[in-house]
């Protein structure tokens, strides 16, 4: 079993560093955590959007990311007030965006006495540093505040485990200087309820240690989390994957009968949940799992591999697509690249289309107001038409090797029909395949 070592006692050591935070997640954004000697932050925070796209891309695409950056804060907790846009070839060096646009934020930020500034891309701990000292606010990078959220929402051991991993993973090459504003605010909030800085020195020594014996741990939890894996061979294993929000969990609940958290906010599982299921007398384990996004930090992909076991160690995947959103198409290919770096891109699939009540062929990206540099090359009057959903049937069901369904788990429309499409595939995975489907639905399990 994994050995905790003691950190040295140091009555100045800052609240918020491993020494009060021992022995829990880290949980950055938890309210009222009970370990921690700070007091909770009363006010609501707001937030800044900052996105630097390249001059290539389109504005419709642009404020599609921001908008899921704003989905992202608020599930954080916080209030997004005005988003800037910087169209460069590369990041500035220094502070990630240029001079003039670095003036624009402040100005704004000094004048609405935003809490914090959130980037839509990852920061150096230098380009962190300079942006702290310039805006003299909270900066937030798009894995932290991804991190936050999985801290926010993790609820078993290994969960809460693998999450303050990834917190000191991405701390460590980040103390110098990132949790200065701590001494004069001393209050919770988005993306600073983890572990603090005060003697840098100690405090890489302490963080070390605790990454080494987080790793130690999340070893003997895979450890048990095998052993109830083996436990539950014979049946065949199904998994429901996706990008994050589109309905992975209601599915769940419809499949199973059981009441698995569902909600209309980003991250909503992180936990995998595993369930017992027997559709037209064929028994499978369905597994709900945590969802895939943009962006989803390497640290946060290495550290969660227990939860990832999930689906690289299924039989079948279900893969979720939210068809209503404007960028689902971008969203399959995120999701399948993800499934190819944690090695379970072979694996037999199901394509369901969710939210088909939803999807509206008709509706146009919203331009939201703020300080947005666009991108010149493109007509802004022009948007492209979507395809009616019939449209989108007759195309993926051809051109796709893997079975697709449309459906929606909010009506539970189809619903009987993906049903039978699920026992069909475990019938024909199962050792003992000796189900014959009592009728034709017309879907396929070629």
């Amino acid at each position: 079993m994994a050995k905790e070592s003691k950190p040295r006692q140091n009555s100045t050591r800052h609240p918020g560093t491993v020494d009060t935070v021992k022995g829990r997640a880290g949980r950055i954004l938890a309210k009222g955590n009970k370990d921690a000697t700070y007091e909770t932050q009363q006010e609501a925070e707001t937030a800044v959007l900052v996105a630097v796209p390249d001059k290539r891309q389109a504005n419709a695409r642009t404020q599609e990311y921001l908008d899921e950056l704003a989905f992202l804060a608020e599930t954080a907790g916080a209030t997004v007030t005005q988003r800037f846009v910087q169209r460069l070839d590369k990041p500035d060096i220094r502070t990630f965006v240029g001079e003039g646009k670095l003036e624009e934020i402040k100005a704004y930020v000094q004048h609405s006495k935003a809490s914090m500034v959130i980037f839509d891309d990852d920061l150096s701990p230098s380009q962190l540093r300079n942006l702290e000292a310039e805006l003299k606010v909270k900066i937030v990078d798009r894995s932290l505040l991804i991190i936050d959220i999985f801290a926010s929402r993790a609820k078993s051991a290994t969960a809460q485990t693998q999450v303050e991993l990834a917190q000191y993973q991405y701390l460590l090459p980040r103390l110098t200087g990132l949790w200065t504003h701590l001494d004069k605010q001393r209050g919770g909030g988005v993306a600073q309820r983890g572990p603090g800085e005060t003697e840098i020195e100690t405090d890489r020594r302490v963080v070390r240690d605790r990454i080494s014996f987080l790793k130690e741990r999340l070893k003997d939890l895979d450890k048990q989390s095998q052993t109830q894996r083996k436990s539950r061979t014979g049946m065949v294993r199904v998994a429901l994957v996706g990008y994050t929000n589109v309905g992975k969990s209601t599915i769940m609940n419809l499949l199973s009968r059981a009441d698995v958290f569902a909600e209309n906010k980003l991250f909503a599982t992180v936990d995998s949940t595993v369930r017992k299921v027997v559709l037209d007398t064929v028994p499978f384990l369905l597994s709900d799992t945590v969802g895939f996004i943009r962006k989803l930090p390497t640290r946060l992909i290495e550290s969660f591999k227990s939860t990832l076991d999930e689906i690289r160690e299924a039989d079948l995947l279900v893969h979720v697509v939210d068809i209503s959103h404007p960028s689902f198409e971008e969203h399959i290919a995120v999701v399948n690249d993800t499934l190819k770096d944690i090695q379970a891109a072979d694996k037999p699939m199901l394509l369901v289309f969710n939210k088909i009540d939803q999807y509206n062929p008709e509706a146009e990206t919203e331009h939201h107001g703020g300080f947005d540099e666009m991108n010149e090359d493109e007509d802004e009057d022009a948007p492209a038409p979507r395809p009616s959903l019939e449209q989108l049937k007759a195309t993926y069901m051809a051109k796709l090797h893997d079975p697709v369904i449309f459906i929606s788990a909010k009506d539970r429309e189809n619903i009987d029909e993906l049903r039978a499409l699920l026992v069909r595939h475990v019938a024909a995975l199962s050792p003992n395949s000796w189900y014959t489907p009592a009728s034709d639905t017309g879907y396929s399990a070629e």
